[in-house]
């Protein structure tokens, strides 16, 4: 394979030119650029990008951290981040872990061992303590409230659009209400559990353990909720699903069984995914594609910016009223 001194020779130029020219380096006549590039197509030059990485301490890349892929979730979070991380001619590499511990830990080790430039966290299984120790090899961003800490974030409120939910419900005449999570323990979860539990309270409802399904993150799993509130002697009249796909399949099925909605189970699901507008479902738009390019712009900015301090950024949810409520 050629290497730079021979596109030199072969281009009639020095060394430094070609070298101009590969960085895309405006201080070079046309001509010369145009001579560098026949040399480079006929020689079939191919950089190392290796030895570039090296020279520059940077990679191009930022890894991002998520569970799993197929989930609507996440695939708005990684759609807003694969859009700005175009605009800045940066690359991805996704590794979904399964929430497996010694996966994360892979990730965050390319990071110390400069593999890539960054890392994204859209849902973790470590913790905090865990991610922090690897704060001082390059940027890191969460996609979670994770303030007095030595890393960045970018976040909606889960606690708060929990109780908005709920007294929107609430507000309407239903005063047994149940909801899905997806897992009963993650920090997300447990704001949302938290928030159910202080609203009713304040309201003077009553907040019950078996009107709370979790393992919910999939259309399919509509189904398993439709069958759970169909086994209920006491059902909820009101549902809040974390998930406007888990939301579309349990419409479909509880229709199947003769149910109304709004009619006889009125129902609220998140992320304002474009399956909610089609099913005509009010949803939390929870701003994922924002907060995906946020997360990624924190990080750039922080690649770029190494002295820049770590921030914390909370963006701002809606509710979005449907015919399902």
């Amino acid at each position: 394979m050629a290497n730079i001194k021979q596109i030199a020779k072969a281009a009639g130029v020095s060394v430094t030119t070609v070298s101009r020219v590969l960085n895309a380096h405006p201080y070079v006549s046309e001509s010369k650029r145009k001579a560098v590039e026949e040399a480079i197509e006929r020689l079939h030059y191919a950089r190392n990008m290796n030895a570039v990485h090296l020279v520059k301490g940077m990679t191009q890349t930022i890894g991002v951290i998520l569970p799993q892929i197929q989930t609507a979730y996440f695939s708005k979070l990684i759609e807003g981040i694969a859009a700005e991380a175009l605009k800045h001619n940066y690359q991805l590499m996704l590794c979904q872990t399964g929430y497996r511990p010694e996966e994360e830990i892979k990730v965050l080790d390319l990071l110390r061992n400069k593999r890539i430039d960054g890392v994204i966290i859209c849902s973790r299984s470590l913790s905090l303590d865990q991610v922090e120790d690897y704060a001082g090899y390059g940027p890191i961003v969460l996609c979670e409230d994770v303030r007095q800490r030595k890393l960045s974030s970018v976040y909606y409120d889960h606690y708060a659009s929990f109780r908005n939910a709920i007294r929107y419900l609430w507000d309407r005449g239903h005063r047994r209400i149940g909801f899905t999570l997806n897992r009963r323990n993650s920090q997300n979860s447990l704001r949302r559990r938290q928030a159910y539990a202080d609203i009713l309270r304040e309201l003077g409802g009553e907040a019950r353990d078996e009107w709370l399904l979790d393992g919910c993150s999939e259309i399919r799993d509509g189904r398993l909720v439709a069958d759970w509130l169909l086994r209920m002697k006491e059902r909820p009249t009101a549902l809040l699903l974390t998930g406007d796909e888990i939301a579309a399949g349990f419409l479909v099925a509880i229709k199947e069984h003769g149910f109304g909605i709004p009619e006889d189970v009125a129902i609220v699901g998140f992320d304002n995914q474009p399956i909610s507008e089609v099913f005509g479902i009010t949803t939390i738009d929870n701003r994922l594609m924002d907060i995906g390019k946020q997360a990624f712009h924190i990080a750039y900015s922080r690649i770029q910016d190494p002295a820049l301090p770590p921030v914390t950024e909370e963006l701002q949810f809606r509710l979005i009223e449907r015919s399902s409520v």
